[in-house]
């Protein structure tokens, strides 16, 4: 049900005018009449054993979601005597504004950031939450007048030893004042999943219900897949499913893909700086009701699939 775009990877270090090594985990939206994707840059050179230089993000554009032209430098790179870095943007256009989550390494924890632009060069922090959480993503719509979001906190001590994160919901009145917080899904109720799973992409409103993507992670004892970073072993691997949530109680599950609907199969999710890698960062309805979803492969190139609306739903149905 879901097609990898022929032409796929559709953004890579190749393509980025300035200095880029992976290009991967991108937030991508329609805005201001054309769609619009914020990328991941990490920039280094680990396959010669130089390892990571920096990391900041970049923004491309395109008129019909499949050709890219990213602009000739970074939008943005944070970096303070706390903060080290931002990463993995997540787009939602709310009432005609922009806002990105990304993720906040600093010297105390991984934080998760809220942030507002009107025109991808001023960014205003909203709210960064307390260590540590990642993986949010926010509603294109407010319910009962605040915005909503998908979380993914990763407590240690409450999984001790293990990496068993789930997905939680939460709102806010303004973005920088966030509660209500509640479980929408753990990750012993994701069949496939061993490991963790987190929120991918924004949701999108149907006629069913708000579709939301989900990554899953599984590993398997002995089973490691290759990988560009020297003296590490990388055992882990990502899988794309599906998720439904209610339209008028957008925490509660109210269908779920049995299975993954999408695992790394080519050559560009099987291999890159992280091997059999698929990350989900955003998700797009068109007017014809065929969604494009775009992903990091293998923690290196961005990518494009497509699938028809109603064929996601009845997955998550059936």
């Amino acid at each position: 049900m879901i097609h990898r775009y022929e032409k796929n990877p559709v953004l890579a270090a190749k393509d980025i005018p300035y200095p880029a090594t992976l290009i991967f985990n991108a937030g991508v939206t329609k805005y201001a009449g054309r769609y619009v994707m914020v990328f991941r840059n990490d920039w280094g050179d680990w396959k010669g054993g130089g390892g990571p230089a920096g990391t900041n993000l970049g923004v491309a554009y395109s008129e019909d979601g499949m050709t890219w032209k990213a602009e000739n430098a970074p939008c943005w790179e944070l970096e303070t005597d706390e903060i080290r870095r931002v990463y993995d943007p997540r787009l939602t256009v709310i009432d005609g504004s922009l806002y990105l989550c990304v993720a906040v390494d600093t010297n105390h924890g991984i934080r998760g950031g809220v942030v507002k632009t009107e025109d991808l060069k001023h960014f205003e922090i909203l709210s960064m939450t307390a260590p540590d959480n990642r993986n949010m993503v926010l509603f294109p719509e407010k319910h009962d007048g605040k915005i909503m979001r998908l979380e993914r906190p990763f407590p240690v001590y409450s999984r001790p030893g293990n990496e068993d994160f789930d997905i939680w919901f939460s709102d806010s009145p303004d973005g920088c004042y966030w509660g209500n917080t509640r479980l929408v899904l753990g990750a012993e109720q994701v069949p496939w999943c061993n490991n963790k799973i987190g929120p991918a992409a924004p949701p999108i409103k149907t006629k069913a219900g708000w579709l939301a993507l989900i990554h899953v992670v599984d590993t398997e004892p002995g089973r490691v897949f290759e990988g560009w970073e020297k003296n590490f072993v990388w055992t882990k691997r990502y899988t794309m499913g599906l998720m439904l949530l209610d339209t008028d109680e957008p925490w509660r599950v109210i269908g779920m893909s049995k299975k993954p609907v999408m695992i790394p199969e080519t050559e560009y999710e099987l291999t890159g700086f992280r091997g059999s890698v698929i990350f989900p960062g955003g998700m797009i309805l068109e007017d014809n009701g065929e969604v494009k979803i775009y992903y990091g492969a293998a923690d290196t190139v961005e990518c494009l699939a497509t699938a028809d609306v109603d064929e996601l739903i009845d997955l998550c149905l059936t």
